[in-house]
């Protein structure tokens, strides 16, 4: 007898997309089990014994996982497919792994750039994603205009954006100020969608340019701007046990 899982849990085995991804490719209509279309969440499989195919393609779990970091530039959006046509961020490894299929471990805007991971392992994507774990990710902000010491003071204690949503507390430090621009070091744990930018915003001070430079203690370092390499075994272990 074979391995029982939830479904979402062996779209993301297989590589297909991240777990959270999994449970709307379920919501589509896009799965079935053996032949029969699943769209509840809940459903179980036996791994080697139950056939599961998306968009009408069979799947199957794969044993090599990948993990990646990618220096993403302005210009891509952080999906494995885009409804738009525009540039993925998984067009800039594709030419080096065309047989893997990888996804996004969470997003950086199209407006952003930075250090970005990319995986075939829903459980990575998990740990490093879910609100629950805490993982701290690091920004440089370039704002307009100057930061005052009370601007600063409510990111570091949180501000409201998106309809009365408090941020947790932020770390928050000026590291330059010239030409009517400040630049920022910022530090959080969440991630709702352009976060920064709207705290930036709710304090003042909009967002001229935004980088990620860290997740946890997970470095991009001097990656070249639209390269990537793979994470070595020590940051893989970090981040799957942070």
């Amino acid at each position: 007898m074979g391995e029982i899982v939830r479904l979402q849990k062996y779209i993301a085995m297989c590589g297909v997309a991240s777990r959270r991804g999994a449970e709307e490719i379920i919501a589509e209509g896009r799965v079935t089990v053996n032949g029969e279309k699943v769209t509840e969440m809940g459903v179980k499989i036996e791994i080697g014994a139950d056939n599961v195919s998306v968009d009408g393609k069979p799947i199957k779990a794969k044993n090599k996982k990948y993990y990646i970091m990618l220096n993403k530039p302005v210009g891509y959006v952080s999906t494995a497919k885009d409804q738009f046509d525009r540039p993925t961020v998984t067009d800039l490894v594709k030419k080096d792994l065309a047989d893997v299929r990888i996804f996004p471990v969470g997003r950086l805007d199209y407006d952003t750039e930075g250090l970005l991971l990319l995986t075939n392992d829903g459980d990575f994507t998990y740990k490093v994603t879910h609100p629950k774990f805490h993982v701290e990710k690091t920004y440089i902000a370039t704002v307009k205009g100057g930061m005052t010491i009370h601007g600063m003071n409510k990111l570091r204690g949180g501000v409201r954006i998106d309809d009365g949503f408090k941020t947790s507390p932020a770390k928050a430090e000026i590291l330059d100020a010239a030409d009517g621009y400040t630049t920022v070091k910022i530090t959080i744990h969440e991630g709702k969608n352009r976060q920064v930018r709207k705290m930036f915003e709710a304090v003042g001070a909009p967002v001229a340019h935004l980088k990620r430079i860290s997740i946890g203690t997970v470095e991009l370092g001097h990656l070249p701007l639209g390269r990537w390499r793979h994470l070595t075994s020590h940051e893989v272990n970090y981040l799957m046990n942070l």
